[in-house]
Order: C-alpha cells, then sequence, then structure tokens
C-alpha cells in the first residue's frame, strides 16, 4: 500500500529520495530501476503505457510503500485516486540544471535507440518503447530536444501537481534541502547521519552502461 507518491519528474533527485524515505522507513521504495531490473514489471508497464491497459495499481505496487521517479509522476493523478490517503512529494530542481542533466543521461539513451535499434523484442526495445511511449512522445511530444518547450513542459508539470494536490497533502521538496522539511511532512525524526546524494549524472550514465540501457 503506497503511503508517499512522488510526483517529481526524473532528474529532480528521485533516487536520493528513495534512499531517504527507505532510510526513515517509508521502503520499499518503487523506481524505474525496478522496471528495468524486473521482466515482470517491464511486461506490466508495456501493458499499462504502451497498450492502454486499466492496470490493479495495488497489484503493481504490492509490497512497496512509496513510489518515486519514472512512472509514479506521469501517472500520479491515478495513482492519487487508487492510494486517496497517500502523502505527495513534489521534487524539484533549478530547471537549466534538469534539463542538462536529462539530456545529458535519460536522453541519449533514447536518441542512441532510435539511431541504432536494438534488436526486437530485447530488454533495451521494449524499455525504449515504454519510455518514449509515456515520456518523449509522450509527456515532452515528441520535442524534448527543443530546451525552451522541454522546460516549459517541466513547469506546467510542476504547477498541475500544485494546482492539483491539497497543500496539506503537499511537499514541494529540493533534496539540497536536506531531512528536515521531508522529516517535518512525514512527522518522523530527523536522522543524524548526512542525506543521501544518489544517481548524480555520471553515477546515471555508469549505471545505463552497465544495465546496456544507455550510452557508454
Amino acid at each position: 500500500m503506497l503511503k508517499i507518491i512522488n510526483t517529481g519528474l526524473g532528474r529532480t533527485g528521485t533516487t536520493s529520495l528513495k534512499v531517504a524515505l527507505d532510510r526513515l522507513g517509508f521502503g520499499p521504495g518503487y523506481h524505474m530501476f525496478d522496471i528495468v531490473g524486473d521482466e515482470e514489471r517491464l511486461r506490466q508497464w508495456e501493458a499499462i503505457v504502451c497498450d492502454g491497459r486499466a492496470p490493479d495499481w495495488e497489484a503493481v505496487f504490492d509490497g512497496y510503500t512509496s513510489a518515486v521517479d519514472g512512472p509514479s509522476a506521469v501517472y500520479y493523478r491515478q495513482l492519487m485516486e487508487a492510494f486517496p490517503n497517500a502523502k505527495i512529494i513534489l521534487t524539484v530542481r533549478d530547471e537549466e540544471r534538469w534539463y542538462r542533466s536529462t539530456h545529458d543521461t535519460l536522453y541519449q539513451f533514447a536518441l542512441r535507440s532510435a539511431a541504432n535499434p536494438p534488436p526486437p523484442g530485447s530488454t533495451q526495445a521494449r524499455l525504449y518503447r515504454v519510455t518514449s511511449t509515456m515520456v518523449w512522445d509522450g509527456l515532452f511530444g515528441g520535442r524534448f530536444s527543443d530546451k525552451e518547450h522541454a522546460i516549459e513542459v517541466y513547469r506546467a508539470h510542476n504547477q498541475e501537481v500544485i494546482d492539483n494536490v491539497a497543500p496539506e497533502n503537499l511537499l514541494v521538496y529540493d533534496v539540497k534541502q536536506g531531512w528536515d522539511p521531508l522529516c517535518a511532512f512525514l512527522d518522523v525524526a530527523a536522522p543524524k547521519d548526512e542525506f543521501p546524494h544518489a544517481n548524480d549524472s555520471e553515477s546515471m550514465r555508469k549505471r545505463m552502461a552497465q544495465t546496456g540501457t544507455g550510452p557508454t
């Protein structure tokens, strides 16, 4: 049963948030990496994203307490309806830095896959189909390379979340703020250890290369 839904787009500190939530007892957290590494979850999201099938959201997130990154941001309205008591965290970042980080990591996977299509039916091909349908051709309308357009979509997404979530149930959060606002929102004590900073651009590039889902 999801207690927390992260509505921030990828490259806004979503992996750091996942690690932090796990540390605070709100794990395990469902992340896009859970789809990359699991055949059954990939099949679930192919059906949802590409085939338009109505999912059983409780079954999709069975065993998870929080959802961050990827699908949770795009499908946040449906998830809010399925889990009405969940708290909402909108991770945000300076828009110029967000665009550059996304362009230099996730978008390079899309460009590489378009230029050199992976074998049909392979995990890479299926991931490309899901992410393109959901994000690059979906959310960004096939125009992510247009920086102004992409940033406007980013702004509009964030504002839509703010407009559609009750203020008392929403935390607009930059992970650079550390533990205090997050723990106050979740009504838990702040750990004494340093706030996690996971998955910077270089780490993301290495991980994508290691898993075969992105550029080397």
